[in-house]
């Protein structure tokens, strides 16, 4: 098990723990507030079960708050990007894979590929990046197209749950 680096979960006020764990999952900090009303504990303190009670904290959500969730995470290689619009995380996870080194052509099929998949599944393409490349993500992308609503809902939702531990890790 990890334990964080920079604080110590169990001994964080409810507002101190919103406060450190509100984008962990995207502009959504309604996940921390439900896992810090879970009661705190020594346990917290190891990453991976913290991940656990946030990450079953999204899944038992209803769907329309598991959809918000969704919908807050920008596109990939999208207009936020290239405005410099994105959250720190999402800014770094995109650049650690490469993205802002896209060449025009690759821009432009990403935003193809994003208003697609939005036009097919009413929410945007998520993928948890760290250790992927842009050209892993565009093979992706063009895969996952190709399946379910449900499908891609549920895709999204253990996407969105990897990011969280990734995010977690760093702390």
């Amino acid at each position: 098990m990890s334990t964080f680096q920079t604080l110590k979960p169990s001994t964080l006020s409810r507002d101190a723990f919103v406060a450190a764990f509100a984008d962990i999952y995207e502009h959504s900090p309604w996940v921390a507030e439900k896992a810090f009303d879970l009661g705190q504990d020594t346990s917290i303190d190891e990453i991976e079960t913290l991940h656990q009670r946030m990450s079953d904290t999204l899944l038992s959500a209803d769907h329309a708050s598991q959809l918000a969730l969704i919908n807050a995470h920008p596109d990939l290689a999208g207009k936020a990007a290239v405005q410099g619009e994105l959250t720190a995380a999402s800014t770094q996870e995109q650049s650690g894979a490469g993205i802002h080194q896209c060449t025009a052509e690759e821009f432009s099929h990403f935003t193809e590929l994003n208003d697609a998949y939005k036009a097919k599944f009413k929410f945007p393409f998520i993928m948890a990046v760290k250790g992927s490349n842009r050209h892993q993500i565009l093979a992706a992308f063009e895969t996952r197209i190709h399946n379910s609503v449900d499908t891609e809902f549920k895709c999204a939702l253990a996407q969105i749950n990897k990011i969280a531990l990734f995010r977690l890790l760093t702390l």
